[in-house]
This record gives C-alpha cells, sequence and structure tokens, in this order.
C-alpha cells in the first residue's frame, strides 16, 4: 500500500498548479490531504475520481479555511468524520478512514502564529493525543498522516538555533510530540532515513525553498504494530503545488 500525505495549501490552487496530473502519475492507493480550504462542492472532482478515487472530505465550518480529506483508490469499510470533539471538528482536522488491515488518519494539528493560537494549539495537542491513544486500544494498526506543525529535533529544522523560541519548535511542543510517538508510535520517515536537511514545508520568503531553508513538520506516523510492515518512507520535495510538498510511506500490509 502506498500512502501519501500533502497539505496542499489550498486544494483549488494546487488543482491549478497541476495537482491531478501529478496524482495521475504518482497514483498513490490513499493520499491524505490537509488545508483544503474547500468544500467538496467547490471542486471540480470528476477528473480525480476518474483516476479511481472515492473521495471522502471533512472542511471546516468557516469557508476557506483548514479541512481535510482522504482519497482512497480501494473502498473503506467505514469513514469517520472528526474526532466527536466539537471544538477540534469546527475546524475540520480529523478524518479518519478503516479498511481491513489498516486505519488512516489525515491530521492537520493547528499552528500556534499568535498567543491565542498557541493556547488552542497545546490545548488540541493534549485532547488529541487522548484521543488517539484511546482509538489505539480499539484500532491496533493506525496510521496517522498529516501537518503536525511541529518540527521534532534539531535535525529536522534548518535553523534550531534561531527558531528555538518560535512556535513548530518550542520545547514544549517538541516533549509532546516525544511523548504522543512514545512506545506506541514510530516517524517513518526517521525509522529509514538519518540524514539531515530533509524538510517538508519552507517559508514563501526569502527564497527559503531554492536555498532548503525548511522545516520538517508533516509525518506518516504509524503504530508500532505495523512496524515489520514498513517498505520505505520518503519526502518528495521535487513537487510544487504549496508551500509543502507530499511525503510517501509504502507498507507491505
Amino acid at each position: 500500500m502506498n500512502i501519501i500525505s500533502y497539505n496542499v495549501n489550498g486544494i483549488r490552487a494546487a488543482i491549478n498548479k497541476g495537482f491531478v496530473d501529478w496524482l495521475k502519475r504518482e497514483s498513490p492507493d490513499v493520499i491524505c490531504l490537509q488545508e483544503i480550504k474547500a468544500s467538496k462542492e467547490q471542486v471540480e472532482i470528476s477528473e480525480i475520481e476518474n483516476l479511481g478515487y472515492n473521495t471522502f472530505w471533512f472542511s471546516a465550518q468557516k469557508k476557506g479555511y483548514s479541512g481535510v480529506a482522504i482519497f482512497s483508490k480501494q473502498k473503506p469499510n467505514h469513514v469517520e468524520y472528526g474526532s466527536g470533539i466539537d471544538y477540534m471538528d469546527f475546524e475540520g482536522r480529523i478524518i479518519r478512514l478503516d479498511f481491513d488491515k489498516v486505519s488512516i488518519i489525515s491530521l492537520y494539528l493547528p499552528s500556534g502564529t499568535n498567543l491565542d493560537r498557541l493556547d488552542f494549539k497545546f490545548k488540541f495537542m493534549d485532547d488529541f493525543k487522548d484521543y488517539i491513544y484511546q482509538l489505539n486500544d480499539e484500532i491496533k494498526n493506525l496510521v496517522i498522516c498529516g501537518d503536525y506543525n511541529i518540527c521534532h529535533k534539531a535535525i529536522d529544522i534548518h535553523d534550531p538555533i534561531r527558531n528555538k523560541n518560535v512556535s513548530g519548535f518550542l520545547p514544549e511542543e517538541r516533549e509532546w510530540l516525544d511523548s504522543f510517538i512514545g512506545e506506541r508510535f514510530i516517524d517513518t520517515f526517521r525509522f529509514v532515513n538519518s540524514s539531515p536537511h530533509q524538510y517538508s514545508w519552507w517559508s514563501y520568503r526569502a527564497n527559503s525553498r531554492a536555498n532548503n531553508k525548511g522545516w520538517r513538520i508533516d509525518y506518516n506516523m504509524v503504530s508500532k504494530s505495523i512496524e515489520k510492515s514498513i517498505v520505505n518512507a520518503s519526502i518528495l520535495s521535487d513537487v510544487y503545488h504549496s508551500d509543502h510538498c507530499p511525503i510517501k510511506l509504502e507498507l507491505s500490509l
């Protein structure tokens, strides 16, 4: 099973930049999208469906904001829209597809760009961890794809010294990611690749992407129970529809 996670920073904008042609070439079994910024009704989805995908959308109540989706070639046994936690679900940040051998989540964890949102982010992080741990007690094989808006370690950010007080690389955020992974989950990219300078997001400012001054904030996390199924994990940094790039996970289930 080939799974891709991709913060598209607006699905309509990405489509205008060639997203559908790229999706046809890449042809993952499942693609998890974040920050779609649209409802299903606002998107011309026939071209995507013609590629063989069933599309599942969970948009924010606020128009043009946030939202997640999963496109899957195989029909899931069940689709869970949201977490059941109202304040999270108003912003369209979690959707889950259940298959026979695995359940796949598309997650868009909030950023902490100002003080109010930072408080919101920390509350979300704590409640999300509780939600996932309870879910993992029921569903053994979880794949949690998405934009976590946190760099885990110094190797995951281009300038760890200057960014140590910036949301996304705060000690408290990194400690939370430590505790979230804990004994239950695996950061699949670091499971197979220990190289530095591997990023999934770049600011639009100061020619950051061309100079590879980036952050690795997108992850395909899997339950420890799937460890032996990990074939490969990679960052598709040569794909340009967004300020993020896609990340890929290959599983043998």
